[in-house]
């Protein structure tokens, strides 16, 4: 009798495979999505005519999938920072100091 080892499979599914019946459901998936795309433009124009608030509605959520949303970024910024930025204030001020007395002496 063959001894099991670790790392040695003895049959079954390749890692990774797919499941005879979720593949099957997948492609079936697929086909009635393929085909309710086909028919979207009519059906929507259709929804526009009997309702156009419920098309616009439509018409927002599919671009949901065309335009990615964005999201809003929080910075925080830490005392160094802050501290830099006052630095480089009192550079630019002294600076101007120093340019404005050289004018007043010639």
């Amino acid at each position: 009798m063959a001894k099991f080892e670790k790392g040695n499979k003895l049959g079954g599914r390749k890692k990774g495979s797919l499941n005879r019946s979720t593949e099957m459901a997948k492609v079936t998936l697929a086909r009635l999505a393929n085909t309710g795309l086909n028919n979207i433009t009519e059906d929507l124009e259709e929804i526009r005519k009997k309702d156009p608030a419920q098309a616009a509605q439509i018409y927002l959520k599919l671009l949901e999938f065309v335009v990615p949303k964005l999201k809003s970024v929080e910075m925080k910024v830490d005392a160094e920072v802050n501290h830099k930025v006052e630095q480089i204030k009192v550079e630019i001020v002294q600076k101007q100091i120093e340019i404005d007395a050289t004018e007043y002496k010639d």
